[in-house]
């Protein structure tokens, strides 16, 4: 009989008196590279305790009132599309970084109009290979997840799940539909066609008549009270440098809660 004390933190000992797959020794075995380095376990029982806490404060869904099958809530059509529109979004945004390759932003005459812009959205769709279909994808896309984001909000508005305790969630949901809406119009001026610029100067106009900060928000957004190369490089920018980064995060934050909280069945 050994007298020397066992140690409770000999994981390599550990590992070899169990039967372990070779996938199973390949998780733990980077899991403790992780963890020594990291103390990763640690937040991740934080974690795990921050979930069932939460969990336990949670009132009884109407599944869990009524004993019925959680699996028929879970596949219904209508409890999908906010995983639809996420979907939607993960494609929109693939499509949209590989049609940047191609796009070109800036002004190509020597007028300073923005034709560059038009131009390049004219080889994507005659001479690049797959361009049509690689337009065609981010447009559509971006369509489904604008259909899908609205049915979404109105399915939890009919089935009362914008109610206690989920109204953070409710606020968090209009401002998704709200970015959703403000990606649209950046990427619809973006191919600065004559629906482009028409639409841009419709936007000029809307800033112009929001009261007392109407001229500094056109100027901000669109570069100036008319139309001009500054309205595209600006539209590009939030296009592809702001909104997605904003959208991104709180599309996890918004999922997260809805992990945390719960699928709210009707009531």
């Amino acid at each position: 009989m050994s007298l020397e004390r066992k140690d409770e933190h000999d994981h390599d000992g550990w590992m070899e008196s169990r039967d372990l797959t070779a996938i199973e020794e390949i998780y733990l075995t980077v899991l403790l590279w992780l963890d020594r380095r990291l103390r990763i376990v640690d937040y991740l029982e934080i974690l795990e305790n921050m979930y069932y806490k939460v969990n336990f404060q949670m009132p009884k869904s109407h599944t869990e009132q009524y004993n019925l099958d959680n699996k028929f809530w879970y596949w219904y059509p209508l409890y999908a599309l906010g995983s639809f529109s996420t979907i939607a979004y993960v494609v929109a945004a693939i499509s949209g970084a590989l049609l940047g390759f191609y796009y070109a932003p800036g002004a190509g005459a020597s007028n300073g109009t923005p034709d560059l812009a038009y131009n390049s959205i004219t080889f994507i769709m005659t001479e690049l290979n797959f361009g049509f279909f690689l337009r065609s994808l981010h447009r559509w896309s971006a369509q489904v997840m604008v259909a899908a984001v609205f049915l979404h909000m109105l399915r939890v508005y009919f089935t009362g799940a914008y109610k206690e305790p989920r109204e953070l969630n409710w606020i968090i949901g209009i401002v998704l539909i709200s970015l959703t809406m403000v990606f649209g119009y950046t990427g619809y001026l973006l191919p600065w066609d004559q629906l482009a610029f028409w639409a841009g100067q419709i936007g000029v106009e809307m800033s112009l008549s929001i009261p007392l900060i109407g001229e500094w928000v056109a100027q901000l957004l669109f570069g100036g009270f008319t139309l001009s190369q500054s309205t595209v490089q600006r539209m590009y920018i939030l296009h592809v440098f702001v909104l997605p980064f904003v959208t991104t995060g709180i599309i996890a934050v918004h999922i997260g809660i809805v992990w945390m909280q719960g699928i709210a069945e009707p009531h």
